[in-house]
């Protein structure tokens, strides 16, 4: 496997309709409209995608004021999902891409390095999409401590 296709500001954001955390199902299209911001993180309940999911759920509220919705995307399937919101007091959707094709589209499934080795897995990544359904960021390769705060600065949030 290579390196995935990337996207850039502009795009068509990749349509998808997802199980839930709840188990409910969540397509992008459901959000048109509004600002959404897509993250992609590697395994719920791990110590650096629940600092990531607890900074996104703490500043929520200012996102929200902002007109942003917050959903996380990863492989995880929806039961784990719903144990990492139970147990971390997730407030926003969190979806499930178990055979990674939405991850892939978003280019936020590929060769990665990890620890100095070239892997195949989820790379942590952040898409701003617009209320017209267009890629405004796109984000790889995000840092899972201090990307919110950066995010939210980048924003004109903060």
């Amino acid at each position: 496997m290579t390196a995935p296709d990337r996207l850039s500001p502009g795009d068509p954001a990749p349509e998808f309709t997802l199980a839930t955390d709840t188990g409910d199902q969540l397509s992008l299209a459901d959000l048109r409209g509004r600002k959404v911001v897509l993250y992609a993180y590697p395994a719920a309940m791990t110590p650096g995608c629940t600092k990531q999911a607890c900074d996104f759920r703490d500043s929520l509220a200012a996102l929200q004021a902002a007109g942003y919705e917050v959903v996380g995307i990863s492989p995880d399937k929806p039961e784990k999902l719903a144990k990492f919101r139970e147990r971390d007091a997730i407030t926003f959707p969190l979806v499930s891409d178990q055979d990674r094709a939405v991850l892939t589209a978003y280019g936020a499934y590929g060769e990665k390095q990890l620890y100095g080795k070239t892997v195949t897995g989820v790379i942590r990544s952040t898409f701003v999409i617009d209320a017209d359904g267009k890629i405004e960021r796109a984000l790889y390769n995000v840092k899972a401590t201090g990307h919110v705060a950066k995010l939210r600065r980048d924003l004109g949030l903060d």
